[in-house]
């Protein structure tokens, strides 16, 4: 009621006033009406998101945090994604991925709204030319949150995959196979797939379509941790890494294997669980 009202327009006039206080207040109402599905083409359209942008390098710690939520918010419709990268998005998201915490929420949220605009040619040349752009995705790949690893291989695989020949390499120079290789044993079904996918991709060889049982899976993994390995090392020291890949490997899909038998046999015992509740139903 308050957006069709018109209440969008005087928030925008108020982020253009010189008075930072004002400036973050109509940012933080903004992010609020934001949140509500209904309202996201209204902000995109409203002239808001250049000078949110503007905030994520001008604006206080909250200031920034409420103009990143915003934008991410606003973003999760396709059609405002190409004004959030037209107002040069990219390069203070990457600042802002750098300088965080990368498990934190702040992270999370930036590696997510970066993955919507590594749809975009701008957006990935951009995110190469920064200085740590493409490493500071890869330490949320290995050090990030569960979503926030799922967003940073989404990000990457959507870079390589939109022109291989030009990204592999940028991708394959900031390490990124030790933290992929984890997160094909590690991750959500989303990350696995998308890791397993990346893999395929930085190979040396061209990617093949595979499909089949785990063996087969496992099979692929150790052919592509020797192709990439050897690529980027020495013959010798490429087959010593790809065994040390391996190893951790085994190591991880053991402790997972673990980790699903002891599941099943919690969901084989569930007479054991319902006696446990029971009586201390009863002895409270």
């Amino acid at each position: 009621m308050i957006v069709k009202a018109g209440a969008i327009q005087p928030l925008v006039e108020l982020m253009q006033r010189d008075d930072m206080n004002l400036r973050e207040s109509a940012a933080a109402v903004i992010l609020t009406l934001s949140a509500s599905a209904s309202n996201k083409s209204v902000i995109g359209a409203s002239g808001a998101t250049p000078l949110l942008v503007q905030m994520l390098t001008s604006g206080s710690l909250q200031g920034k945090v409420d103009a990143l939520m915003a934008l991410y918010n606003i973003a999760t419709v396709h059609e405002n994604r190409i004004p959030v990268l037209a107002a040069g998005a990219c390069t203070p998201l990457i600042r802002l991925l750098k300088d965080c915490k990368k498990s934190s929420k702040v992270a999370e949220k930036v590696i997510a709204l970066l993955e919507f605009l590594m749809g975009f040619e701008e957006g990935r040349c951009s995110v190469t030319k920064e200085d740590g752009g493409l490493l500071a995705i890869v330490e949320v790949l290995e050090e990030g949150s569960f979503q926030g690893r799922e967003h940073a291989v989404g990000a990457l695989l959507t870079m390589c995959q939109s022109d291989r020949g030009k990204y592999r390499n940028f991708i394959l120079e900031e390490g990124v196979i030790p933290g992929l290789l984890e997160l094909t044993v590690q991750g959500s079904i989303r990350a696995q797939e998308n890791a397993r996918k990346l893999l395929d991709l930085l190979r040396d060889s061209p990617p093949q379509h595979r499909s089949g049982p785990p063996a087969a899976a496992s099979n692929m993994l150790r052919s592509i941790a020797y192709d990439i390995a050897a690529h980027v090392d020495s013959a010798e020291s490429g087959t010593v890494n790809a065994r040390k890949m391996l190893t951790e490997m085994v190591q991880l899909s053991m402790e997972q294997s673990m980790r699903h038998l002891q599941q099943r046999a919690h969901v084989y015992s569930p007479s054991l669980s319902s006696a446990a509740s029971t009586a201390k139903v009863f002895t409270k």
